[in-house]
């Protein structure tokens, strides 16, 4: 099974873009007007980035639209549009999928498809036949746990309590709530007070910015080492 976003575009030109972390996306027109597009290939998107950096005109029909992963096309839509986006896309598709996810990373640009969070699902429920999709995974995979296990070391060394609080079912992915970063199993929780408690998730570059070397902020730990391990060893072609 799966899962399809559909968006719906009424008259419309809109403005220049690529999906979201590059993911494919198929525009049907179904009137009652006319609809063209016209596609560039994703190999020119940092020229066309460049050139729309510099160009201050308003969106005009004609303007950028994308079709497949990272592919750049005009579209100029004078009547519906559905847009489904496919969150399971092969080899090709996920390298550009986390190649924008790193970019938007860089750009301070929120990713809408948490990658590490749906690799770590993919592996734990899909059977991957692709075997350089499967690679590519799998060395993602690998990272995530590096970067957890540095973290974790980090902590401990400086003397910071983590508690662990597993996840429950269908519990969201966690974003940075300053920079949008993906915050994947460690997490850096403060309590805001107003009217009722919030707590906010925050990456560990924004909670250390907040100074007190992480005094106020309570570090939630999701998975344990040995629960990702299981994960990744189970993960075979």
């Amino acid at each position: 099974t799966v899962t399809v976003t559909v968006t719906v575009t009424v008259s419309a030109s809109p403005a220049g873009h690529q999906e979201n972390n590059n993911f494919c996306s198929v525009n049907i027109n179904i009137g009652p007007g006319d609809c063209e597009w016209f596609a560039v290939h994703e190999h020119y998107w940092e020229t066309i980035s460049a050139f729309c950096d510099r160009w201050a005109g308003p969106a005009e029909r004609g303007d950028l639209r994308a079709s497949r992963g990272g592919t750049v096309r005009p579209g100029g839509a004078v009547a519906v549009t559905l847009s489904p986006l496919s969150p399971l896309s092969p080899a090709y598709q996920y390298q550009l999928a986390l190649e924008r996810y790193e970019w938007n990373e860089v750009k301070n640009v929120k990713s809408i498809v948490p990658m590490i969070h749906v690799s770590w699902n993919v592996a734990r429920t899909v059977k991957i036949s692709d075997p350089d999709l499967y690679k590519m995974i799998k060395y993602c995979l690998l990272q995530s746990i590096k970067h957890c296990q540095v973290q974790r070391e980090s902590l401990v060394r400086a003397g910071k309590k983590i508690a662990y609080q597993g996840r429950v079912k269908d519990e969201p992915a966690y974003y940075c709530n300053e920079c949008d970063v993906e915050v994947f199993n460690i997490l850096f929780v403060t309590s805001e007070t107003g009217g009722r408690n919030t707590y906010l998730v925050h990456c560990e570059g924004c909670a250390r910015r907040r100074g007190g070397g992480l005094a106020g902020v309570i570090v939630l730990e999701q998975y344990k080492t040995e629960e990702l391990m299981q994960i990744y060893d189970g993960f075979t072609l």
